[in-house]
């Protein structure tokens, strides 16, 4: 059962959005609160390492939210009050460059954290969009904070995830600004998970230039040569197949 929303603060880019996001776990009785401890990401989220009654002890000042896609849950430079998890769907990251536009420079996937930057320092270093609809927790600063003093299995993991979170923009770097324009895209369509299965309506060309650093129009017509040669094709209306193998050959440069 959805909780009220909370009301909007000029340092909660959250309830700023184009669409409303509504915490849905704010009230201490929701029965969702059980599935906290069997989740299907907490052994891959910051809190993996608690046992039950340090968990239950941290819960009350937790928000589950569904955020609807393209709806921004934080936005660069704004108050970062909070860190999130991600339950569901894909959430990208994005920088403002001094032209106006945005790059997209990070996708997070279930296990993920976003606007970790809050526990060193007090601004969002990026904007946070919802690519596909998602499921966030929202943890307040000090709750991660305090654990961090008091659970040194927390700060372990806190560092490793913020080492992984370089590794991955280490890598996004690399194989999305370097090579011809088909190369960066059969990267990218790897990345996304489009390699010989199913995979989910893959992003707007817009979206797929911004990560990969090319044009729209030179990403639709990377797109359409790739459907041409077979190696991409839609799979009942939504869904997407790719051929690995043949990606990966491109994907060589």
């Amino acid at each position: 059962m959805d909780g009220p929303a909370s009301p909007a603060g000029p340092e909660e880019s959250v309830f700023m959005a184009p669409h409303r996001i509504k915490p849905y776990c704010t009230q201490a009785e929701w029965v969702g609160r059980a599935k906290c401890s069997v989740c299907d990401v907490r052994n891959l989220v910051l809190f993996s390492g608690l046992s039950a009654h340090e968990l239950d002890d941290i819960l009350l000042p937790i928000d589950n939210l569904r955020v609807p896609q393209h709806a921004v849950l934080y936005e660069q430079n704004q108050l970062a009050p909070f860190v999130y998890t991600v339950r569901s769907g894909i959430i990208k990251l994005c920088v403002d460059l001094p032209n106006g536009s945005q790059r997209i420079v990070r996708l997070l996937r279930p296990g993920d954290v976003a606007g970790m930057e809050a526990l060193v320092d007090d601004r969002h270093h990026h904007t946070a969009i919802a690519m596909r609809d998602a499921d966030v927790c929202r943890i307040p600063r000090e709750v991660v904070l305090r654990l961090d003093q008091t659970n040194p299995a927390v700060h372990r993991s806190l560092m490793q995830r913020w080492q992984c979170t370089v590794d991955q923009a280490d890598h996004c770097i690399v194989a999305l600004s370097t090579g011809s324009a088909e190369a960066r895209m059969a990267r990218l369509l790897i990345m996304l998970g489009c390699a010989g299965s199913h995979t989910e309506l893959l992003p707007s060309r817009e979206e797929m230039g911004a990560l990969a650093g090319i044009t729209t129009e030179t990403a639709s017509r990377v797109m359409a040569e790739f459907k041409r040669r077979g190696l991409i094709h839609s799979h009942k209306g939504s869904d997407v197949v790719c051929d690995a193998a043949g990606l990966a050959e491109i994907a060589k440069g």
